[in-house]
């Protein structure tokens, strides 16, 4: 499998389709770079090179018991960008993912950056502050922690539905995706999945989006049950100086079918443009 070894001895797998320019995906909690499939396989037909990878704890990368936060993934981010040498990159993140990108453009700037996707993402910040009062309350988020750490293989399956809104009336997801979800999530190390929920709920993202000085597309549903529009792609669109928001009505956390295709087309755009 193609790998790439980090500073700390981690190996990070990747996905490598395509050629010409890079589009450079970062997956969700508890993902891996397979959830990204239809968009790599669209980009690369589209004649770019769609890099695609695992973030550590994740999928086929090494189950490492530490470095599970903000700045770590960014800095594995940026040492695939750097080890594969690319250049003139379109960032596409989701949720985790998005903030796993928001974090590298704070950190490690945009000289190797054009443009970056930011869908269904956690910036600025998840959770509810005095300062935050649209953000989700922290007993969520433990009880995302509990459900890890107790039945984490029910637990994911459960947590299938409303990340695609499978609990809405005229719902049209299939069961082979709540599955993949499933699966997907079954292959995270249960210290990653379990660490991974205070990064994606508590780091502030506050201070690299005033730093991003690219054009960045915000794309969100508003229904998304798992990463509110409000907290969320809102406040995120408006503290960036090249933001662009565009809202899916009715689209869950993850998007399938229509809401997906609709997605993909704008991306494509997005990168041509």
């Amino acid at each position: 499998m193609p790998t790439i070894t980090t500073a700390d001895g981690t190996e990070i797998f990747y996905k490598d389709w395509g050629t010409g320019r890079p589009v450079v995906f970062s997956h969700g909690w508890p993902l891996n770079a397979d959830a990204w499939d239809n968009q790599a396989k669209a980009v690369a037909d589209a004649g770019y090179r769609a890099v695609a990878h695992d973030r550590r704890g994740h999928g086929r990368s090494t189950q490492t018991w530490d470095g599970h936060h903000m700045d770590q993934y960014a800095d594995d981010l940026a040492e695939v960008i750097e080890q594969l040498d690319l250049r003139d990159a379109v960032l596409v993140g989701h949720s985790t993912g998005g903030g796993e990108v928001t974090r590298y453009l704070g950190r490690h700037g945009t000289d190797r950056v054009a443009k970056a996707v930011l869908l269904g993402a956690i910036p600025p910040l998840m959770l509810r502050t005095d300062a935050n009062p649209e953000g989700t309350p922290i007993d969520a988020f433990d009880s995302l922690r509990a459900g890890v750490a107790d039945d984490r293989s029910q637990f994911y399956a459960d947590l299938s539905v409303p990340f695609y809104g499978a609990n809405r009336d005229g719902a049209d997801v299939s069961e082979g995706l709540r599955r993949s979800f499933w699966l997907w999530s079954m292959q995270v190390g249960v210290k990653a999945a379990f660490d991974c929920i205070q990064a994606f709920s508590e780091t502030d993202f506050t201070d690299d989006l005033a730093k991003i000085d690219i054009p960045v597309l915000v794309a969100h549903g508003d229904d998304d049950q798992i990463v509110p529009i409000a907290a969320s792609a809102t406040k995120t669109a408006e503290a960036l100086t090249q933001g662009t928001l565009k809202v899916y009505p009715g689209a869950p956390h993850g998007l399938h079918g229509d809401f997906e295709q609709e997605f993909t087309n704008d991306l494509l755009t997005f990168i041509k443009e």
